[in-house]
C-alpha cells in the first residue's frame, strides 16, 4: 500500500507576518499571537514549531520578507572574487 503524498502534508509551516498594526504567527490560514513587537511574535513561532515538532509533526518557522543566511549580500561575500 503506497500513500499519495499530495495529500500529506510534508510539515507544519509557521510564519511570522505582518498584521493589522503590528506581527502574528500565521499558520493555516489563521493569525494568532498577536503583537507590534516582532521578536515576541518569533519567540511564540518557534515554541509552535517545537511543540509540534515534540508531537511527530516536521515544522519550519519562516518570517515574511526575510530570505534567510544566503540573502544577497550574504551570498556575494560568499563568491570568490575573480
Amino acid at each position: 500500500m503506497t500513500a499519495d503524498k499530495t495529500s500529506q502534508k510534508v510539515r507544519e509551516i509557521f510564519v511570522v507576518a505582518r498584521h493589522a498594526d503590528g506581527w502574528a504567527v500565521s499558520h493555516d490560514g489563521e493569525f494568532t499571537h498577536i503583537s507590534r513587537n516582532k521578536d515576541e511574535v518569533s519567540a511564540s513561532a518557534r515554541r509552535l514549531a517545537r511543540a509540534s515538532h515534540e508531537a511527530g509533526r516536521p515544522a519550519q518557522v519562516t518570517v515574511e520578507g526575510e530570505r534567510g543566511f544566503f540573502a544577497p549580500r550574504a551570498a556575494a561575500a560568499l563568491t570568490p572574487a575573480t
